[in-house]
């Protein structure tokens, strides 16, 4: 853990002078690139934790009561 915290202060810190500061169409291009990144991660595990299980679900249950009447049917004949 301390030598993660030296490597960052290190590279943050004494090594700013390397750094050059971003001009307003590269800031604005990383901060659009950015918000598309972490809107399609955020849209991805919506899908997989919601989406995708609420459409397995009710293929099941539908698929389900098709049989229960496809066995109600033919009890019924």
């Amino acid at each position: 853990m301390l030598v993660s915290i030296r490597i960052i202060y290190y590279f943050c810190i004494l090594n700013c002078k390397f750094f050059k500061m971003l001009d307003f169409s590269q800031f604005s291009g990383l901060v659009l690139f950015m918000f598309i990144f972490t809107t399609g991660f955020w849209l991805l595990i919506f899908l997989l934790t919601f989406v995708v299980p609420y459409w397995l679900g009710g293929t099941i249950w539908e698929n389900f009561k098709l049989k229960r009447e496809a066995k109600k049917a033919a009890e019924g004949k």
